[in-house]
């Protein structure tokens, strides 16, 4: 729990259900970046959460990789995809770390697939020295829960 009492949180859950419920949740995070005409982008990553950050792999020259090196600033949200919904938001600075790229992409091929048995995983891997680990540190999470509003 040391890892979520530096975070300002806020909303119905206390850090320990933010926290599990980060732990265990496989939906893509949704990242929120700045773009260069001053218009947000929206970007579907896989994730996981260790060590009080949201950590991510994408390819070095994606869209989501450049406009992080331009400007840090994101806004994120994990939420489950179906009703009743519920999942916590936040914003946060995001580090780009080239070197840990290889090793968190293998870490999220397990996580989302199971292994780097799939073809999807060996397609992945076969470019994996161009990956780039993100780092997203919150500044604050909120957490949202509608189950209760919506009869569940």
């Amino acid at each position: 729990m040391d890892d979520l009492e530096a975070i300002r949180l806020r909303g119905p859950w206390q850090p320990a259900e933010v926290l599990a419920f980060l732990e265990q949740e496989r939906t893509p995070l949704r990242l929120a970046l700045n773009g260069h005409d001053g218009f947000p982008l929206l970007a579907s990553l896989w994730f996981r959460y260790a060590q009080g950050a949201l950590w991510c792999a994408t390819h070095q020259d994606s869209l989501v990789a450049r406009r992080l090196a331009q400007d840090p600033r994101a806004a994120f949200e994990v939420s489950v995809s179906e009703p009743p919904y519920y999942g916590v938001r936040g914003q946060a600075a995001v580090e780009r770390l080239p070197k840990q790229g290889q090793q968190e992409l293998e870490v999220l091929l397990e996580r989302y697939l199971g292994g780097h048995d799939s073809k999807l995983a060996r397609w992945l891997l076969s470019r994996a020295d161009e990956e780039v680990a993100l780092r997203i540190r919150p500044k604050w999470l909120t957490s949202w829960d509608y189950r209760e509003r919506m009869g569940a």
